[in-house]
């Protein structure tokens, strides 16, 4: 087993101890390896693992993994970044997951460029949950609107909720973060929106995540390290 493949393994034990320890069911969490500015090779090691579920933060970086990776059918790729209206199209013919909705125009666009023999993207809509103005997002009281807005769309279906949390935040911060994401999944369920994924928990803090109800936790330094953002 190589060093990535043992901290994949771990990162897989925390999160199983995370789901037993709030008594949910074993497996229900789906753990997101996050390889922004890791190389192709990186990603195809956690693959050989066991691991399908990809992120990825920069459209340019991650169009060129999907080329490098095409031998590699099932899997997964998320985008976890922001996406510039002249990069929707990328996203819309090689996505299968785009968590960071927060435009209704970005949405909009993506919807038209997806190629109609493709299943529906699966969208989360990103919530500012830590109203941080250094981070994308809508604000709490707009993520149903724009949800509702999103699932009349073709091509798209809307799964759930995304966010951020405060970083450094301390247990009971994060706590009422991620709980609020909990009551705004609720509420997109109620506006006839059926919603299921909280995809919300990095490394830091995936265990206060699944705590709090969290579906898919995004890990990217656990598992590849720390990041180099010269390369």
């Amino acid at each position: 087993m190589s060093v990535l493949q043992h901290h994949y393994q771990r990162v897989l034990q925390a999160i199983r101890a995370a789901e037993a320890a709030a008594g949910r069911e074993l497996g229900s969490v789906c753990p997101v390896a996050v390889g922004k500015t890791f190389p192709a090779e990186d990603i195809r090691e956690v693959y050989a693992a066991g691991q399908r579920d990809f992120g990825e933060n920069y459209i340019q970086e991650w169009y060129g993994k999907t080329e490098a990776l095409a031998d590699l059918p099932d899997i997964v790729w998320h985008i976890i970044g922001d996406v510039q209206s002249n990069k929707t199209k990328f996203v819309a013919e090689r996505a299968h997951w785009l968590h960071t909705v927060s435009r209704l125009k970005t949405v909009q666009r993506i919807s038209a460029q997806r190629p109609p023999q493709m299943p529906p993207l699966q969208v989360c809509i990103e919530v500012n949950i830590a109203a941080d103005p250094a981070k994308h997002g809508v604000a709490p009281e707009e993520a149903v609107a724009l949800a509702v807005a999103a699932a009349g769309l073709p091509n798209i279906t809307v799964r759930g909720l995304m966010c951020v949390a405060e970083a450094e935040a301390g247990e009971a911060a994060l706590r009422q973060q991620f709980t609020r994401m909990q009551m705004l999944l609720a509420d997109l369920n109620a506006a006839g929106v059926p919603a299921d994924v909280l995809s919300m928990g990095m490394s830091a803090d995936m265990e206060e995540a699944v705590r709090c109800g969290a579906t898919h936790v995004r890990i990217g330094r656990a598992i590849f390290g720390a990041r180099d953002y010269a390369r």
